[in-house]
């Protein structure tokens, strides 16, 4: 299972996000404490972030190495600063290839994504039927072999059939969507999740099996005040809410935090 990170707050350095906490992003790279599945987050890694003055599209930077062999990261770590990062450590499911193109985040016009979970035995079961789903738009803007990036063409083409939705109601559309791809089936997929369009934060925890992979969330930290983190796992002491089950997790520009359930 991969490690994910989201963070929405004032403008802070890569560095102090994704670096300096004793349970950084690198450290559950190879230490991971709440995985599910799997020993290790060695199949690439990718942090995608936002100018903070500038509208622009997402900047990402990705790479097959292991977050920990990557020489650059710590310099690239004291340059980068923006108000909102993601964060993402691999371990590949099965069958799936390591290569730069299925590295997330994966980004699309202002958003970014992030996933960790699984779809069983994708190519054989919801990958067909996810396509059969999609409109032209977005099942163009798919390059990789993965289930996430495939996840996150559902919500691109939830988004494209109405600017009106809330990323929020986007990412609900779309794990309301699979659940119902996967039932005649009964095939078993998780998928914790976080999106952002620069501005806001939505995640989500959620799976049809029994147990969920772990996600968190702390607002107002002290080492990080007037900002929302979302987290696999803890990164540091304090107060790291569980995310429940089945949730979708909303941060807004005002840094208020809402929680609901997918019903």
């Amino acid at each position: 299972m991969c490690r994910l990170l989201g963070y929405l707050g004032s403008s802070i350095q890569l560095d102090r996000i994704l670096i300096k906490p004793e349970h950084s992003l690198i450290v559950q790279s190879y230490q991971p404490r709440e995985m599910t599945a799997g020993l290790l987050n060695a199949d690439g890694f990718g942090i995608g972030w936002y100018h903070p003055e500038e509208q622009n599209p997402p900047y990402i930077y990705r790479n097959v190495l292991p977050i920990w062999n990557d020489a650059n990261l710590p310099q690239i770590g004291r340059y980068i600063q923006s108000n909102c990062f993601l964060g993402y450590v691999r371990s590949a499911t099965s069958n799936l290839s390591v290569d730069i193109i299925n590295c997330q985040p994966f980004a699309q016009q202002n958003l970014l994504f992030v996933h960790n979970g699984y779809i069983d035995d994708f190519r054989k079961t919801l990958y067909r039927p996810i396509r059969n789903n999609l409109s032209d738009f977005a099942y163009q803007r798919i390059e990789g072999t993965t289930d996430s990036e495939h996840i996150f063409a559902l919500i691109v083409n939830e988004l494209e059939n109405s600017d009106r939705l809330s990323l929020q109601q986007a990412l609900s559309n779309t794990i309301i969507h699979l659940a119902k791809l996967s039932q005649p089936d009964e095939i078993n997929f998780s998928a914790n999740i976080v999106l952002s369009n620069g501005k806001e934060l939505a995640a989500c925890r959620y799976s049809n099996r029994e147990e969920s992979p772990t996600l968190y969330y702390i607002k107002d930290n002290s080492l990080y005040s007037e900002a929302v983190i979302v987290a696999s796992e803890p990164m540091f002491e304090g107060n790291w809410i569980s995310c429940p089950e089945k949730s979708i997790i909303g941060v807004g520009e005002n840094l208020e935090v809402n929680v609901n359930l997918i019903s």
